[in-house]
């Protein structure tokens, strides 16, 4: 038997030149934020090369697009240029600064 592993997400994704790591996360059973809602918590790292991670992204975007097309997953349609962002802010280093997922990287904003 293969075994296996379970997460609750990514937390982090880290670019140091041909090596990619990957964060992954899982919810406490213990440890609570300021909302009482559980904490994320690091779990394990998967380590990629540039090339292996390219093509991990591509085989998670076709899994994705089969789910789609299955109806278990819907995509947001994207905001049209006439829509207000929400809840953005504007810092003079960055320029404007769009909420973002809690999976995304800090190290592409």
């Amino acid at each position: 038997m293969h075994a296996e592993l379970y997460t609750d997400g990514v937390e982090e994704v880290t670019v140091g030149g041909s090596i990619v790591r990957v964060d992954l996360v899982s919810l406490s059973p213990t440890e609570r934020d300021a909302n009482s809602a559980p904490k994320k918590v690091f779990s394990q790292r998967l380590i990629f090369s540039v090339e292996a991670f390219a093509n991990s992204v591509e085989v998670m975007q076709n899994a994705l697009q089969g789910l789609v097309d299955a109806g278990v997953v819907r995509r947001n349609q994207p905001r049209t240029l006439t829509e207000p962002p929400q809840g953005n802010t504007v810092s003079a280093e960055r320029g404007p600064n769009i909420p973002r997922s809690p999976n995304a990287s800090s190290n592409f904003r």
